[in-house]
């Protein structure tokens, strides 16, 4: 090799490429006659400030001038695209779906997310206790279904009766006999002040966005096909065959509520900078193609990237806290110390109001729901069973009697229809699924899903990151602590060795702390609490609360391997997975695979909540996040449900934790919807004058791609 060019070792541990271009080593900086990299000019930073001195800055045009107004903020969700101006009061919240004309449309078909009784099977209603024991719950059949029913009803049972509340035994066999005889009342068209304007001609419009798309008579006939691009803390790779289709709809959506509702043409974004809002626990690709979309395709003037769980501790006005996001179909919970996420407490759950709602239909339908005729894969009986889980569903065990309540079904060429309702303990045992996640089919969800980039290509050219940052950005110690006891048992001796070996190593980074040993991992639903808390059965299921006692005696928490360390070294037989994907599953010593990430999401949401508590360091960190828990996100508004997490996580930490105070609930600020939390404090982010080390632009991202990102934010 000719003398003066480094001899660079060669990187075998990326993934493959998309080319096979070879990578010239980098260039020698100490030639004498050179100035490369030797001054501040040399930098992509000092050749922005020369830049910057020699442009005139020009006075804002008139109008145009109060802070934020050039600053649009984005926050994209399963179910609606939140998005403003930074100086507004509230964004406009827009439905995250399209309608796209096409040739042979297909047949809308509804995911079942819930697991539902057996097939074939005639209608029973639960019999009567034969004890005296008022509040003993009989299993009406053998049925795996009533089984989980079963276990919620037990545990609501068992809060009744601390509280000390009174149960109607025959309740459900009176609600089933007066809806199995009621008739629905008709109610004229000019007697309906909520009458919805239908779509029902075939259109010439290429595509309908929003609340437009949800008018659609029959989507079908029409030749429509309506898709919501984003599932979760990812895109919805389910409904579409390539991730280029999803990129498409989400920047129509995004152009056409920009033009329509905050009148910004496409021609004004270069005069505008974003703020986007991305998940806790984001997927990297998915990160990729949205700074790609904003940056490049739509043309923004620059860029800041935000995570959800800092924006909403920016909109309460708190510095720490731990966040709990309930959005439609995922829970999203982290830990936010003085302004920055813990990166090692972020856990993602698989369940959210969607499931609720759906799970409201199954137990309606138990006690002979009279609209029949229902359908949740058409648009307007979805919202028919979503209006009455706003207005019905509730976490109040005070609330729980038989009660009346009407709701009305307005459908196309048809007047609208109103029916009443007896429900009794309906109403609370639909939200209880976030505690009691069985009844939630996570086997289906694991199916219907595909990862938008194969685990095996990389699009770093070379990555910088430490092998302990790579790590964690795949599984969390959140996750880990949640599924220590699906791990094999191991040899201890080899364990504890590796363990005092990362103990004596340096310091883990800010945020990664060391978690409980074995010792202290306790059953938090085996603890005999003053607290009523949610009943467990005795058979071990993936959807089990994940600390067992003796699980945790004998296989310890894993530890993560240091900075120094390769990526495997503490966890060789267990291969990290991309969130919310069943991918990349490994094989442990028992000889099962194991996605780390998605049997984490099975967790009940007050143990993923402790458990991320736990992931942050000892029992000071647990005291410290579990008094601040903020509660954020569409589920937030069911009434009780601050009571109710309150109680069961005081249930928890009581007796694991020493010198536990008591868990207190953060609400939101006053009159502010905890909806639209997230995006108010990513528009205060979007106003602060800190915030202007923060921006990328589209020159920056050309140049440096991802690593541009990387240097600008801590979680990258």
């Amino acid at each position: 090799m000719p003398r003066g060019i480094p001899n660079v070792k060669r990187d075998e541990s990326q993934g493959m490429r998309y080319t096979t271009f070879h990578v010239p080593p980098q260039l020698n900086p100490k030639h004498m006659s050179t100035s490369y990299l030797k001054s501040e000019n040399n930098s992509i930073w000092g050749r922005k400030a020369a830049r910057s001195k020699i442009t005139t800055d020009e006075p804002p045009p008139e109008g145009q001038g109060r802070r934020g107004s050039h600053v649009v903020v984005i926050h994209f969700g399963s179910r609606y695209l939140r998005v403003g101006r930074a100086s507004d009061v509230t964004p406009v919240t827009v439905p995250n779906v399209i309608a796209r004309k096409t040739i042979n449309a297909p047949t809308p078909t509804f995911i079942k997310r819930i697991s539902r009784p057996r097939k074939g099977r005639a209608r029973a209603l639960p019999p009567l206790p034969t004890s005296n024991d008022e509040y003993a719950v009989v299993r009406g059949s053998d049925d795996p279904f009533d089984e989980k029913i079963e276990v919620i009803q037990v545990s609501l049972r068992d809060r009744m009766r601390f509280y000390k509340l009174r149960v109607t035994p025959d309740a459900a066999i009176k609600a089933a006999s007066f809806n199995e005889q009621l008739k629905p009342e008709l109610i004229p068209e000019q007697n309906d002040p909520f009458c919805v304007d239908w779509i029902q001609d075939i259109a010439a419009e290429p595509f309908y966005v929003g609340e437009k798309a949800l008018r659609l008579a029959d989507p079908e006939k029409q030749g429509y096909i309506v898709r919501w691009p984003i599932w979760g803390a990812r895109f919805n790779t389910r409904d579409y065959p390539s991730t280029a289709m999803i990129i498409d709809d989400i920047e129509t959506i995004l152009e056409t509520s920009l033009q329509d509702s905050l009148g910004i043409n496409r021609r004004e974004y270069k005069d505008y900078s974003a703020v986007l809002v991305i998940p806790d626990y984001y997927d990297r690709p998915y990160v990729r193609d949205m700074i790609q979309l904003l940056l490049i395709r739509m043309g923004f003037k620059q860029l800041c990237v935000q995570q959800e769980s800092l924006a909403a501790t920016y909109g309460a006005g708190i510095s720490s806290a731990c966040v709990v996001d309930i959005g439609a179909t995922t829970v999203s919970i982290a830990c936010v110390d003085e302004g920055m996420v813990v990166p090692e407490t972020r856990i993602c759950l698989n369940m959210g109001g969607d499931y609720i709602t759906e799970f409201m239909y199954v137990l309606l339908d138990r006690i002979c729901f009279p609209y029949r005729d229902i359908d949740l894969a058409r648009s307007y009986d979805w919202n028919v069973m979503e209006e009455l889980k706003s207005r019905l569903c509730t976490l109040t065990e005070e609330n729980v009697a038989l009660n009346l309540y009407d709701f009305v079904v307005r459908r196309p060429k048809r007047p609208a229809e109103k029916y009443g309702l007896r429900a009794y303990d309906e109403i609370i045992l639909a939200p209880m699924c976030l505690f009691e996640p069985r009844v939630i089919d996570f086997d289906e969800l694991k199916q219907s899903g595909r990862p938008s980039q194969n685990p095996g290509v990389s699009e770093d050219i070379v990555d910088i990151r430490e092998p302990r940052d790579a790590l964690v950005e795949k599984y969390t110690q959140a996750m880990i602590i949640s599924t220590q006891h699906l791990f094999a048992p191991r040899n201890l001796a080899a364990l504890e060795n590796a363990t005092a070996q990362n103990q004596n190593q340096d310091a883990p980074a800010s945020g990664q702390q060391t978690p409980f040993t074995s010792a202290t991992a306790a059953q938090p639903g085996d603890v005999a609490s003053e607290a009523p808390a949610p009943a467990k059965s005795d058979e071990t299921s993936a959807s089990d609360t994940p600390i067992e006692g003796e699980a945790t005696s004998k296989a310890p928490t894993p530890p993560l391997p240091s900075s120094s360390g390769g990526a495997d070294e503490a966890v060789p037989e267990t291969a990290a997975t991309s969130p919310g994907t069943g991918e990349g599953t490994g094989t442990t010593s028992g000889g099962f695979n194991l996605d780390i990430a998605f049997e984490a999401s099975k967790l009940p949401m007050d143990v993923a909540i402790f458990n991320s508590a736990r992931a942050a360091g000892g029992d000071e960190k647990i005291r410290k996040y579990l008094q601040a828990v903020l509660v954020v996100g569409g589920t937030g508004l069911i009434p009780g449900i601050s009571h109710a997490l309150e109680s069961r996580l005081q249930a928890i930490a009581t007796p694991l934790v020493s010198n536990m105070d008591k868990v207190q609930i953060i609400p939101p600020p006053k009159g502010v919807d905890p909806r639209v939390l997230v995006w108010k404090g990513a528009a205060v982010l979007g106003k602060m004058d800190g915030v202007s080390d923060l921006w990328l632009t589209a020159t920056e991202w050309d140049l440096l791609g991802i690593r541009g990102l990387r240097e600008r934010c801590f979680y990258l």
